[in-house]
């Protein structure tokens, strides 16, 4: 009867190697999901305004990141685009005529931003670094749920990534998903356009007004203890003076009785 051949048990060195291919292959797998461009924070209040930064990671061990353009949605033109200097960026904003304009605040806008593109001016994003691009935006629609912010990224080996494709909520995700700000009801009591600044401003009137009555107050209470000790010194000064008037009295006495003492013995 022949029994199974033995194997020999696989060395330390071969486990490890086994174990380093597939950690390999796990990260190549999650790296492209992980490293997204994104908008953060993802979520605005709708009608309102908004500062997001558009967070740009390099996907590529040999390139860098050399220019980035974010593209805004045409059928909900937002009227104010601003974003902030980046230090190594310049930045170019570009607008598009609408064929209807857009009434915002009392003016009507015929032209409105519709891209912002930032092009590298010292290296770029390096392989394993991000960057952030801070951007303003409003005032944003009240009758989407979301926007979605097309970008477009170019390494320096004119490698262009297109994140483009709009995910699809419950499927799965697209290999390129565009950047998504979700828009949500303005907060009870709020219409997203400043009004905790009001609300701030007049708490900070509240404030010196509940100040001002503490110090008139605390004025007032100093003039009651002013008030207070002057009528004690007052009544302290009359105290001395009646002791000191019976003071003397009583010592005028002791004299005419010693000198009537006197007398009598005389006699």
């Amino acid at each position: 009867m022949q029994f199974p051949t033995r194997f020999p048990a696989p060395s330390p060195r071969r486990l490890a190697a086994a174990g380093a291919v597939a950690a390999a292959c796990v990260m190549a797998l999650a790296g492209p999901a992980a490293a997204h461009v994104t908008v953060n924070p993802d979520e605005a209040e709708q009608g309102g305004y908004a500062t997001v930064n558009v967070k740009v990671p390099n996907e590529r061990d040999n390139a860098s990141t050399v220019k980035l353009e974010v593209t805004f949605p045409a059928d909900h033109p937002l009227a104010s685009v601003m974003p902030q200097p980046v230090p190594g960026w310049d930045v170019k904003v570009t607008k598009t005529r609408l064929d209807k304009p857009l009434e915002v605040h009392g003016r009507k806008l015929d032209e409105v931003p519709s891209k912002i593109t930032w092009t590298e001016t010292d290296g770029g994003i390096e392989p394993g670094t991000f960057q952030q691009f801070p951007v303003s935006v409003g005032q944003l629609p009240e009758d989407v749920d979301r926007l979605v912010l097309k970008a477009v990224q170019t390494y320096s080996n004119k490698e262009v990534v297109r994140w483009i494709e709009e995910p699809v909520e419950g499927g799965e995700e697209p290999e390129h998903p565009a950047p998504v700000l979700k828009l949500v009801p303005p907060a009870e009591g709020e219409d997203g356009h400043g009004d905790g600044g009001d609300r701030a401003a007049g708490a900070a009137d509240d404030d010196r007004d509940t100040g001002a009555a503490e110090n008139a107050g605390s004025t007032e209470n100093a003039g009651d203890a002013e008030d207070t000790a002057a009528d004690a010194g007052d009544t302290s000064d009359t105290t001395a003076r009646v002791l000191a008037v019976i003071g003397i009295a009583a010592g005028a006495g002791g004299i005419a009785f010693g000198v009537l003492a006197g007398r009598r013995r005389t006699t």
